[in-house]
């Protein structure tokens, strides 16, 4: 039997990447670079907000009993964002065990019922305070006292969301116990298509937008307008000049009141600018649309058949000999499976980018305040403070230097973005690397393993994890940033880090996905397999190898990507 404690590498920093520990229980750990939520270097605000990991997280741990853990915790290295899960005493987990197997089932039966009487009506209500508080005319100190209760409804929609996450996890971990149970082992890539959402917040952002790509195709006036701007920098100011245009801009608004709580970058953020503050994006969105002419009610109509003729699948492979109880688990678990299934867009719309965006717009409102009273050179700056820096500052803008302490953390923030993060630091443990399941999400064990085996990285060729079925060729397009969606053009391959939810538009456009990071549960997996494109993820380093221009072949069966030819060719 092997022993959970046994190590299988460590890592504690070189001349090339230094780490510094803080004691020798860190150096323990299994810290991995968090590319699934921040790839870029962190701000120092978001840093010392705690962002997605630590106290939230704590309360997750406790609240579950999850046997797998007693915290998540984060380091900056680097500038960047490294996580650690902490695992319990072996006493601890052996005790608790039997009491999170107990109760989950629970979860998983009750929650959807919890969510839409309880908590999705909370979280809304708290989104109405956040959206209505005048911060032009409160006080400093008013928007002090209003920045804490947005940390409080951050914390409070995180402890929630890790409530939905373990509540969603069990349903699908159910669902595949009583395939495994009643059927057997089943090709991945069928319960892909299974495990899917076809009625979510996505799917009614997408619609949304698509409704005024259809107003804008069907008004001669404001076509021309949109045919003859190539950005939002020519479209806006001639949508403002005329009649239509100022009609079209007020519906515009109204889907961004509704939908625009999502950063232009990535939503694990505050640094990043939200399209409810610039409506750039949307409008290059929705000039993407008409260019290649996206037919939402086509694309949802394909997903949902796709959806249910899987299901029917699933249940054809059941044999004949099964019992009537077997039968009743697996339509009851397939049943639930899916009716939780919207769960995993809609708690990135309410959670990771609606709770974060409106904690950013908090943090801007204050920085205007502070830009307009002299203290900062511009609003953005708020977000090189640290939350303890910023208390100190506005307390005693005379006796704390906040402009000094904003001018060395962008610095070294600048700077940051000249390292190349590593993948992990610290002790892999077999316990870390093969028992503890939610770094999976990151694609790990088998990045790990990858690296392991000294694999020679063949020419032209990169691997990763089948995350969407299906084989393509086409020609890459590297994409970094949000702002480069309106180059996509249709029929191309994207070629990224990560995805989140604002990246969904540009799944409209894209024969095929490839990332850096992420595993089968990602969001860019859950998201190609509902449009129907095959992904291939977790790669490590695609973005760095693949070339806007290359002609390339994605099999999102097997995970390998091959380079065909380079794009000078």
């Amino acid at each position: 039997m092997t022993d959970l404690n046994t190590v299988l590498a460590t890592f504690f920093g070189d001349e090339e990447f230094p780490v510094e520990w803080k004691d020798e229980e860190e150096k323990k750990l299994f810290w991995f670079y968090d590319d699934n939520h921040v790839p870029r270097p962190i701000s120092p605000m978001y840093w010392s907000l705690h962002g997605w990991w630590g106290p939230t997280l704590d309360y997750m741990y406790r609240r579950f009993g999850f046997p797998l853990g007693k915290a998540w915790i984060g380091k900056r290295i680097n500038g960047y964002l490294y996580s650690a899960i902490v695992p319990r005493e072996e006493s601890s987990a052996a005790m608790l065990g039997p009491y999170y197997g107990w109760i989950m089932p629970t979860y998983a039966d009750r929650f959807l019922e919890w969510w839409q009487e309880r908590y999705l009506p909370e979280i809304k209500r708290n989104f109405e305070y956040l959206d209505t508080f005048d911060t032009d005319s409160a006080t400093l100190p008013e928007l002090m006292v209003f920045l804490e209760e947005a940390i409080d409804i951050q914390e409070r929609h995180f402890r929630l969301h890790w409530i939905l996450n373990l509540a969603q996890f069990q349903s699908s971990m159910n669902l595949q116990a009583a395939v495994k149970e009643v059927i057997g082992d089943v090709d991945p890539a069928l319960i892909g298509r299974v495990l899917i959402s076809i009625k979510d917040r996505n799917w009614d952002s997408l619609e949304a937008l698509w409704r005024l790509k259809e107003t804008v195709k069907a008004d001669k006036e404001l076509k021309a307008i949109f045919d003859a701007g190539e950005t939002a920098a020519a479209i806006l100011p001639a949508l403002k000049s005329s009649e239509r245009g100022k009609a079209f801009l007020e519906e515009l608004d109204a889907y961004l009141k509704e939908f625009g709580y999502k950063a232009n970058m990535y939503c694990h953020e505050y640094i990043n600018e939200l399209w409810v503050e610039n409506p750039a994006p949307a409008l290059e969105s929705i000039k993407g649309y008409l260019v290649s002419d996206y037919d939402y009610p086509a694309q949802l109509k394909k997903t949902v058949e796709d959806h249910y003729a899987a299901i029917q699948e699933l249940k054809s492979l059941v044999p004949a000999n099964a019992t009537s109880e077997q039968r009743e688990k697996l339509e009851t678990a397939i049943n639930l499976a899916t009716k939780m299934m919207p769960l995993t867009p809609d708690h990135h719309f309410y959670m990771d980018q609606g709770t974060f965006g409106r904690l950013r717009l908090v943090i801007m409102a204050i920085g205007r305040r502070l830009e307009k009273e002299g203290l900062l050179n511009q609003a953005e700056d708020i977000m090189f403070l640290e939350y303890d820096q910023l208390r100190a500052y506005v307390a005693n803008p005379t006796g704390y230097d906040g402009k000094a302490v904003i001018e060395e953390a962008r610095r070294k923030w600048v700077e940051a973005h000249n390292i190349r993060p590593r993948d992990w630091v610290g002790t892999v443990t077999q316990w870390s690397m093969y028992v503890e399941p939610y770094h999976t999400l990151w694609g790990w064990p088998e990045r790990f393993e990858r690296a392991q085996k000294g694999e020679a990285k063949l020419v032209g060729e990169l691997r990763g994890l089948p995350a969407a079925a299906g084989v393509v060729e086409g020609f890459a397009r590297v994409v970094q940033d949000p702002k480069e969606f309106d180059a996509v053009k249709k029929g191309e391959i994207m070629v990224c880090i990560m995805t989140n939810p604002s990246w969904v538009t540009v799944f409209s456009k894209i024969a095929a996905v490839v990332t850096d990071t992420g595993g089968v549960l990602a969001h860019t997996a859950v998201v190609a397999r509902e449009f129907g494109i095959p992904a291939v993820v977790g790669t490590g380093d695609a973005t760095y190898r693949i070339k806007t221009g290359d002609r390339i072949r994605v099999n999102g069966t097997s995970g390998v990507v091959q380079i065909l030819s380079d794009g000078k060719s």
